[in-house]
């Protein structure tokens, strides 16, 4: 028997590290290949880890919540056969100090467990994973002062502290369980920065025996974190515009079913949406930066963020890569996969990364209009409201009347930190105008 190396998959070029979420095996579990061995999680989306061999799940290295690095090797699988797998690299003999300070650490983490589900305080899974390799209690990790968003403990923070303990050097003892304000900078950090204000406690809930309390799921809690680091992070102010659609509305219909026998697709109204905001970005490319404490970054790519709602009510966004080089056959072909995907839990990590400017349709669920919340570090987001059969005055040669149009409304936030009224305002109304130009007897 020869024991195979399953180690954690490259899941993207901005993916270094997974938390471990659940073990769909157990030791001693038979396994095929390409069987899922575990789920894991990034900070956008979840994932199984399949095995490449068939055999026997004989040695499990990390536990649930652990954060493992990319490439590192999680579990041994015995398979039958000479595999060649990679020895683990033998270590010098340790000395009798070493033996006996680990042998007192293990000690006191055995006689001390450490039980975070008591901690009113939210701590990553690497900070509780770092904790508990070093042996810091729960009281002391409570204490330090986070300098994360609403004073989180970061990984830079907890080293610090574990350095600072192993130094004898006595570290600052704020006072536990109070958050500091999200700095105006979210990479400001270090010394000479301004001590943050304290923030008022959360006002307590009453709750009375109708009342089912329910705790929020990993993702929810990432997208809370992510939404309210958004507000205090971007200066948010919105642009609405009304828009014409009815050309857009009488082409799908003509070309729909055509459409979709064709390229074996159906030709929603989202990437004729799509192709305009990507043409627009073209024209503005001030639209198309990202923020980076005080600099600005100009995006080479048009990587547009679609908003998906997922089954279970949360959100997702994934993301179409250079969408201003694909035509209206690629847009359909990458929203429907990529919205399919999410549906299905199939995306992979790297599909939700990269994006530079985001779109949410909130007219899915009969919203006329929204003020969406940026998609953090791009600078803007549309909401594309629900397309309405309504009365308007037409213009002719002939004098003016009153039809019956299809018409919407887009609604676009944008953060003023960096684009002002006129950017944000002329960006909106060009990519209304390629809606509202659409030509009805175009071919796709």
């Amino acid at each position: 028997m020869a024991k195979f190396e399953l180690k954690l998959p490259k899941m993207g070029e901005s993916v270094a590290e997974a938390t471990i979420t659940n073990w769909l095996k157990k030791v001693g579990d038979p396994i095929e290949a390409d069987e899922a061995v575990l789920e894991i999680a990034t900070d956008k989306v979840d994932s199984e880890v399949p095995s490449e061999v068939s055999g026997v799940l004989s040695e499990i290295l990390f536990n649930v919540d652990d954060v493992v690095k990319v490439g590192q090797t999680i579990a041994y699988i015995e398979v039958s056969g000479g595999v060649a797998v990679e020895a683990p690299k033998e270590q010098a003999p340790a000395s009798v100090a070493t033996i006996e300070k680990t042998v007192e650490s293990a000690q006191q983490a055995v006689a001390t467990p450490q039980d975070f589900s008591n901690s009113e305080k939210f701590f990553s899974p690497l900070v509780k994973n770092i904790a508990k390799e070093e042996g810091v209690s729960v009281a002391e990790l409570e204490a330090i002062n986070g300098s994360g968003k609403d004073g989180r403990v970061t990984k830079d923070d907890i080293l610090k502290f574990v350095e600072s303990r192993k130094s004898n050097v006595a570290s600052p003892a704020p006072v536990a369980n109070t958050p500091a304000v999200i700095p105006s900078s979210p990479e400001a950090s270090g010394e000479g920065q301004k001590p943050a204000p304290k923030t008022q406690a959360p006002a307590p809930v009453s709750v009375n025996g109708g009342d089912e309390i329910v705790e929020m799921d990993r993702m929810r809690k990432l997208i809370s974190g992510y939404m309210v680091a958004s507000v205090q992070t971007s200066a948010h102010v919105q642009s609405f515009i009304e828009v014409d659609v009815t050309n857009i509305v009488k082409w799908r219909d003509k070309v729909k079913t055509a459409f979709e026998k064709r390229e074996g697709e159906k030709l929603t109204f989202t990437p004729i949406f799509m192709e305009a905001v990507a043409k627009a970005l073209k024209d503005f490319p001030g639209m198309n930066i990202s923020v980076d404490g005080d600099f600005i970054i100009k995006r080479k790519n048009i990587n547009l963020g679609m908003a998906a709602a997922l089954p279970n009510g949360n959100l997702i966004v994934p993301v179409i890569k250079n969408a201003d080089q694909l035509n209206i056959v690629g847009m359909a072909k990458a929203v429907n996969d990529l919205g399919n995907r999410a549906k299905a839990g199939k995306l992979k990590p790297d599909d939700t990364q990269g994006g530079t400017y985001t779109v949410t349709n909130v007219g899915t669920f009969g919203s006329v209009f929204g003020t969406p919340i940026i998609n953090q570090p791009q600078v803007g987001i549309l909401a594309l409201g629900a397309i309405r059969k309504v009365p308007a005055v037409i213009e002719t040669p002939e004098g003016d009347f009153i039809g019956i149009r299809q018409k919407m409304f887009l609604s676009h936030s944008y953060d003023h930190r960096v684009v002002d009224g006129a950017l944000g305002g002329s960006f909106v109304k060009r990519v209304a105008d390629y809606l509202e130009a659409f030509d009805v007897n175009r071919d796709y």
